[in-house]
């Protein structure tokens, strides 16, 4: 999503001309590729694809709304396992409409993982739940820490369920650093992704991410943290920026790669 105004082909002969040696795909523009078509392509490239994103909204409390959500899900572990990634992300899902109880919708959120995450080992995909800011709590995720997200994710086992650590969401939470500590104990540190925070937040907030170096968070830091978790694997950079997504897409990869070499290598 940093560079979506790149097709799928363009944007894997881009990585393999910056040596980006693995992407993290979203769902949409691999559905109107076709699945199996990425899949292949990006295997015939050599790149690896570390997570896909996303699963989740799993807060309904309409009957049908709930069965719909989780016939998605399983669809979207089939595309995990298709594409040849361990792990999909999950954003779990906000207030349904009307509602105030938080409490409610996360247990919900584990309902839901109880009848999906033996669906996820079966097909070889981990399921990380992703805690976003407290600003997105109530229409996109009621859940906002990481202790929130490990909560619900030591509710199964380490191979079905973990988190998802993100320094765009994390950053400001002083706790963080003992939850990654506790994740990585706990073998839970499911994939890693970096976005810098900058303000002014745009309209909507959604598209605010930061390119990295631009903002307020110590990226080294953070991957410090994760590292000494004991976290070996990709690290992920996910903007959604519209600045970003009107430039050249090969010229914003190659900006970013070379960001995350000044600032988190």
């Amino acid at each position: 999503m940093t560079v979506k105004q790149l097709s799928l082909p363009e944007l894997a002969d881009a990585c393999l001309e910056l040596g980006v040696p693995g992407v993290g795909l979203w769902r949409a523009p691999v559905q109107e590729y076709g699945v199996e078509a990425a899949a292949k392509l990006l295997h015939d490239a050599g790149l690896a694809v570390t997570t896909l994103c996303r699963g989740g909204f799993f807060t309904a409390i309409d009957p049908t709304e709930r069965a719909e959500a989780l016939a998605d899900n399983r669809r979207a572990i089939d595309e995990a396992a298709t594409l040849g990634t361990d792990t999909l992300v999950l954003v779990s899902g906000g207030l349904p409409a009307g509602s105030k109880d938080l409490y409610g919708a996360r247990e919900r959120i584990a309902d839901a993982l109880t009848e999906l995450g033996p669906y996820a080992e079966k097909h070889g995909v981990r399921l990380a739940i992703e805690p976003l800011h407290p600003m997105y709590a109530a229409d996109r995720c009621v859940v906002s820490t990481l202790t929130q997200a490990l909560d619900l994710a030591e509710r199964f086992p380490a191979h079905q369920v973990g988190v998802a650590v993100d320094t765009y969401h994390i950053w400001w939470d002083d706790n963080a650093p003992a939850q990654i500590a506790r994740a990585g104990a706990g073998g839970r540190i499911h994939t890693f992704q970096l976005a810098d925070w900058t303000t002014p937040l745009p309209e909507g907030v959604l598209n605010g991410r930061g390119q990295i170096g631009d903002g307020s968070i110590d990226m080294r830091e953070w991957r410090t943290y994760v590292e000494a978790a004991g976290y070996t694997g990709p690290i992920e950079v996910e903007l959604f920026n519209d600045a970003l997504w009107a430039r050249d897409g090969r010229e914003v990869l190659a900006e970013t790669a070379a960001r995350f070499v000044e600032h988190a290598a």
